[in-house]
This record gives C-alpha cells, structure tokens and sequence, in this order.
C-alpha cells in the first residue's frame, strides 16, 4: 500500500505563497502520474497540476503562471509551489498518483487565502 502524505498549507494573505509537499511511501520513479487536485466547499474535486509520465506537465487554467508542479525523485516527493494566491484557492489540496490502474490519494491539506 503506497501512503502520500501532504504538508505545507496554511492561511496566506492574497498575493502570498506557499509550498506544497507530497511526500510518497513508494517511488515515485515509475509513477504513470502525479496530481495535485483541489476541492473547496461545496464544490467539485478539480485538478490542479499534474505530472503525466516524468516529465510532461499540465496545469489549470486558472492556475496557469501561478503554479509550478515539481518533484524530487531521490526524496520521492512531490511539490506545488503556489504564487500570487488569490482567494478563490482556497481549498483542501490533494496529492494524487497513479502506476498504471491503481491510485491513491493523500489526506489533503488545507489553504486557506485571506482577502
């Protein structure tokens, strides 16, 4: 059973940032994909930011300029460095991956941006 276990949100004023962390169990190495996902209240589990194989990146639009999705092979961890936050990101974050079929998902840390 492969763990993620997220850490680094906060309560930020707008125009601040923060980092991110996803660290996995398991090597990240041969993961299909890695995710950052986001969720607010009352609303749907969106993707953020996501690794598709090693190397090929995608983002949000909303997120696009703002967002940098990274990793660290060697410390099997995953990061999302997040610039100029506005109030709409906040929200629970997610770090998710995937080997081929199977995924698993990280408990979520909470960003919370204040106007």
């Amino acid at each position: 059973q492969v763990q993620l276990v997220e850490s680094g949100g906060g309560l930020v004023q707008a125009g601040g940032s923060l980092r991110l962390s996803c660290a996995v169990s398991g090597s990240i190495f041969g993961a299909s994909a890695m995710y950052w996902h986001r969720q607010a209240p009352g609303k749907e589990r969106d993707m953020v930011a996501a690794f598709i194989g090693c190397c090929s990146t995608t983002y949000a639009d909303s997120v696009k300029g703002r967002f940098t999705i990274s990793r660290d092979n060697a410390k099997n961890t995953v990061y999302l460095q997040m610039n100029s936050l506005k109030p709409e990101d906040t929200a629970v974050y997610y770090c998710n991956i995937r080997y081929g079929s199977r995924s698993y998902w990280g408990q979520g840390t909470q960003v919370t941006v204040s106007s």
